[in-house]
């Protein structure tokens, strides 16, 4: 996990950081505008927030320890009542809130599922913004995908007429029949386009049924 993306959410810069398909939202950075990270400590010892992020560890984690979690929600609310992040991820082996240790990049990170619940309880008006935001960093990375997908088409499109050319001054002997000509050139498009995307066409036209190509 690395820190890859910021956000800026009334006047604060909020660091975003990528693990597999899931995006982790820094619940230090979120916290800045409002006090310190004991704020943290305080939303999680919450009977609440224990709850709400008990259950997300429920759906999501195939490996949370669920008897932890009853020990930890029959002590909810008590004065005593001691619960970190650090502590709360070494009993239960949680994944939906992390801590990074360090000065710079550093801090308690959670799930966009649970830091937008934290950022109800912080503040409504801070959530929205918090949600139109992300929101915002999402549509702008789903066009630059489709963007660079379609550059990409599109030079494979050229380079297939630049191969294909090749290919008939080279690599066709003039004796073979029209049949099989083809075979020759199906099968260099598809080693290009392996090249190029690591899935030849048939593929990709099988994983993206409802996609146009160039």
């Amino acid at each position: 996990m690395a820190k890859n993306k910021t956000i800026n959410v009334q006047g604060h810069e909020i660091s975003i950081i990528t693990a597999g398909q899931h995006d982790y939202i820094s619940l230090t950075d979120m916290v800045k505008g409002f006090g310190d990270d004991a704020m943290i400590y305080s939303w999680m010892r919450n009977r609440n927030t224990l709850q709400f992020i008990g259950i997300w560890e429920q759906i999501n984690n195939p490996n949370f320890k669920g008897n932890e979690f009853v020990t930890f929600k029959s002590q909810a609310g008590l004065n005593s009542f001691n619960f970190t992040p650090k502590k709360w991820i070494e009993a239960t082996n949680a994944i939906g809130i992390t801590s990074k240790a360090g000065r710079y990049g550093g801090g308690t990170f959670a799930h966009k599922d649970i830091a937008f619940e934290f950022g109800s309880w912080l503040s409504p008006e801070f959530k929205l913004y918090l949600i139109k935001e992300f929101q915002r960093l999402k549509d702008e990375e789903n066009d630059r995908f489709k963007l660079d997908w379609n550059v990409q088409r599109t030079l494979s499109k050229v380079n297939y007429h630049i191969h294909t050319d090749a290919i008939k001054e080279k690599l066709v002997p003039k004796t073979l029949t029209r049949a099989q000509t083809n075979f020759v050139y199906a099968s260099e498009a598809g080693l290009l386009n392996v090249a190029l995307f690591g899935i030849t066409a048939k593929e990709w036209r099988e994983t993206n049924p409802a996609a146009k190509e160039i």
